[in-house]
């Protein structure tokens, strides 16, 4: 990232190759679609470009990129929002395509994390499918480590529940004190 805010020209090729793989797989747990996945990843890398300046050489990357990437995620969120409230009629809601493609995977991981609300979801990916830290993923989310460790606790309870096929708990008892 430092070469390519000093406009090395082979840094942003290194840089998008490097960073694109795991950026699609966060939006692809959190997109309706492939298309929307791949769009939602072309934004923030137009983003990244524009933000460039802002970053700070030395600080961990994955943070910074993810942070873009979660608000490129939200505003894209809001932007379909507020388009699918004005419109009349629809005759295929994002939620239900969105559903279908998850189901019509082969990967049980994609339908599990699918089921679950989205800032948990959201912890789980950047934890897991990413590698990042919990710190990492409370500065890529402006959280502390704390809501990201309780985030993260409650998303592995519900999956737990969901790979069990029973309710989740929500006694707040620890697992072991049954």
């Amino acid at each position: 990232m430092s070469r390519y805010q000093q406009a090395d020209p082979a840094a942003p090729d290194v840089l998008i190759a490097s960073l694109s793989p795991a950026l699609l797989r966060f939006f692809r747990y959190n997109a309706a679609s492939r298309e929307q996945a791949e769009d939602l990843l072309q934004e923030t890398w137009l983003k990244i470009h524009r933000m460039r300046h802002s970053y700070r050489p030395g600080e961990a990357l994955l943070p910074w990129v993810y942070a873009i990437a979660r608000h490129v995620r939200v505003d894209s969120y809001r932007r379909v929002r507020r388009i699918v409230a004005h419109e009349a009629a629809a005759d295929v809601m994002p939620e239900a395509a969105g559903r279908k493609d998850v189901f019509e995977s082969t990967l049980q991981f994609e339908a599990l994390v699918a089921q679950l609300p989205d800032s948990q979801r959201e912890v789980i990916v950047m934890l897991k499918a990413a590698g990042m830290t919990v710190e990492e993923v409370a500065r890529a989310t402006s959280s502390t480590v704390g809501a990201v460790k309780l985030k993260a606790h409650r998303a592995y309870e519900s999956l737990r529940a969901l790979l069990t096929s029973r309710p989740p708990q929500r006694t707040g008892k620890a697992e072991g004190a049954r």
